[in-house]
């Protein structure tokens, strides 16, 4: 017996692909190993990562009045948009000092770790983090680090994703991991720069809580 997926995205059934088991190979458009959103799934099938390909996602924010939020209520599974490819090869985390961007940031090595390995990563992290929160922010350090080739770490006061669209830009990182609390922002930048001179189509976004 099967059942239908349940979604709250915002955007159509047929644009996210639901993976139950993740390709050795990361060929996420030959959508190896899982099931269209608008299909059936096994009723005990588990979901580790939704996937979309970010242009067909843009080109329906880009056929409304105005971007909508990409999920109408954030679920905790992840969500991964790709443009041209998905890759590995230079890794951009956006830290917060908080507890949810550490276990977003973790979550996300767990993932992908057999394709990580030779990754180049940089850690953004806020300036105002408090003393108390240094140990914690060392130890996420560290953690990238055991699972990354080459790690680096700097502060900026960056207060909106499009800051960190702008440095993955500016740097040609292929993945931003951020959080699903910044996809309405996340949704605007992307609306407004699309196919524009700054648009980047190696970048892909990890989205998670």
């Amino acid at each position: 017996m099967q059942t239908k997926l349940d979604t709250q995205f915002s955007f159509p059934g047929d644009i996210i692909t639901a993976h139950t088991n993740l390709p050795p190979d990361q060929d996420f458009g030959a959508h190896v190993g899982s099931k269209s959103v608008g299909k059936n799934l096994l009723p005990n099938a588990t979901v580790r990562l939704y996937t979309a390909h970010l242009p067909k996602v843009l080109d329906w924010l880009h056929g409304l009045d105005h971007p909508k939020n990409l999920e109408n209520e954030p679920c905790d599974i992840p969500v991964l948009l790709y443009d041209r490819e998905l890759s590995f090869e230079r890794l951009l985390f956006h830290y917060d000092g908080s507890p949810s961007s550490a276990r977003i940031i973790k979550h996300f090595l767990a993932l992908f770790a057999p394709n990580i390995q030779d990754s180049k990563a940089t850690i953004i992290s806020p300036a105002f983090i408090p003393r108390s929160k240094l140990k914690e922010e060392q130890e996420i350090i560290q953690e990238v680090s055991s699972h990354i080739a080459e790690t680096s770490f700097i502060k900026f006061n960056f207060n909106r994703i499009g800051d960190f669209w702008s440095y993955a830009v500016k740097h040609q990182c292929t993945i931003l991991v951020t959080s699903k609390n910044n996809q309405a922002d996340l949704a605007k930048v992307l609306f407004h720069f699309y196919k524009g001179g700054m648009w980047y189509d190696r970048l892909s976004f990890y989205l998670a809580n």
